[in-house]
Formats: structure tokens, C-alpha cells, sequence
């Protein structure tokens, strides 16, 4: 796949709703570069969440192939799925998804701990200093911003040093202002560790931050729009 963290091919997924065929994904060619932000932008229902889960193999295709760093994902059985996005992808989504009763460190360690990982804590450390969350370390979610919750949130999906953060709509419960501070954090942090990242909002000015926007329509890329740049 030469520099392509990301590739799919002929990327197809078809629902049956009634006797009608809803073409979520409709033929999707999209590559992206190791250490890459890339934002996909697209009205309600373009299929740009569908896409955002075939990379992270949450749902399977109903035709075509993904591959994620140099890896078929129609290879691999649910077991190796699993692991697959425990340890290659990081997921950041609109609802945070804290542990109430668990505070802001525990909460970033936790899927390392689930996965019986080594917690590398000088890592831990710079992405809490970077993120602007040493000082809540010891807090609870429940006492945190919506804008801290989201910080959270990034650094427990970066945590674990995946190749991969996909980002769905992270900033959709956020300001204008926050969203901005808090994707541009995640920004300097993925950077820093060459993560790739790929982020999933229907907000132009949040997409202004990528290196590369792709647009979708009907679930397939637009012309023109960097697909394949």
C-alpha cells in the first residue's frame, strides 16, 4: 500500500429498507497518507459516518476492501477485529463516553488496562500536559466542561498509540470556540506522535483545520474534492 495508511477500493455498502435500496456507500475510492488529517465533510446521510466505520471495522461491506496499514480487513474474523481496533485505532465520538465513577487518568488508561497493556506514563503525562488536563487529573467527569469531557476523551483515545484516530462529529455537542481549541489540540498531539487522524463533521470551519478535506454526496466522493491528492 506504499504510503497509504488508509485505502479502500470499490467501497460498497447497500441496506434494504422496505423494497427499496438505501446505497450508503456507493462505490467509495479514498486513501490517506500516514500522519494525515483528514477531515470528510457531507450533509446528514451522505454515508460519511458508514465510511468512518468500514475503516474502523465496525460494520463489514457489502462489497469492496479497506486496508489499514498494509491490512485486508476482510481477512480478519471477529477476534482479530477486535484487537484490531483496540490496539490500531483510537475512536473519538459527539458523546464522550466517560466512566462517571472513574476520574480523568483513569479514565484515559482504562481500554490499556482492558487489553492488559503496558501504561507508559511519561506518554500518559505529555498527552495531559498537551491537552491542557494535568491539572483535572484526579477529577471526576461529572465536575468537567463539555470541552474538557471531549479532551478526555482524545487523549484516552490516543493513549494507547494507535495508528489511527477516527473522529465522528466530536465537536457537535462544543461551541464555535471550544471545538475549535479542542480539534486543534488533537491536531498538535496527533502531529507530534505521527498519528494519523480522520475526522468525520458537517462544519466547514472545523474542517479548515485538515490537511486535506474530502467531500461526500449520496456515499460517494465528490470530484475534485482531494480524495485521492
Amino acid at each position: 500500500m506504499e504510503s497509504w495508511i488508509v485505502q479502500t477500493q470499490a467501497l460498497r455498502k447497500y441496506y434494504k429498507l422496505g423494497n427499496n435500496t438505501v446505497k450508503a456507500l456507493d462505490g467509495v475510492d479514498f486513501k490517506v497518507r500516514e500522519g494525515e488529517f483528514v477531515a470528510i465533510v457531507g450533509k446528514s446521510g451522505s454515508g460519511k459516518s458508514t465510511l468512518l466505520h468500514m475503516v474502523g471495522g465496525l460494520d463489514n461491506p457489502t462489497d469492496g476492501e479497506v486496508y489499514v496499514d498494509g491490512r485486508k480487513l476482510s481477512k480478519m474474523n471477529k477476534e482479530q477485529l477486535a484487537v484490531f481496533r483496540r490496539r490500531k485505532v483510537g475512536f473519538v465520538f459527539q458523546s464522550y463516553n466517560l466512566v462517571q465513577d472513574l476520574n480523568v487518568y483513569e479514565n484515559i488508561v482504562l481500554p490499556i488496562e482492558l487489553d492488559g497493556g503496558h501504561i507508559n506514563e511519561e506518554f500518559i503525562n505529555n498527552i495531559l500536559n498537551l491537552l491542557k488536563l494535568t491539572e483535572k487529573r484526579e477529577a471526576l467527569p461529572c465536575t468537567l466542561s463539555g470541552g474538557q469531557q471531549q479532551r478526555v476523551a482524545i487523549a484516552r483515545a490516543l493513549a494507547s498509540k494507535p495508528a489511527i484516530v477516527l473522529a465522528d462529529e466530536p465537536t457537535g455537542n462544543l461551541d464555535t470556540a471550544t471545538s475549535h481549541d479542542v480539534l486543534g489540540l488533537l491536531r498538535v498531539v496527533a502531529k507530534q506522535y505521527r498519528q494519523t487522524i480522520i475526522l468525520i463533521t458537517h462544519d466547514q470551519d472545523i474542517a479548515q483545520l485538515a490537511d486535506r478535506i474530502v467531500r461526500i454526496e449520496d456515499g460517494r466522493i465528490v470530484k475534485g474534492s482531494g480524495a485521492d491528492d
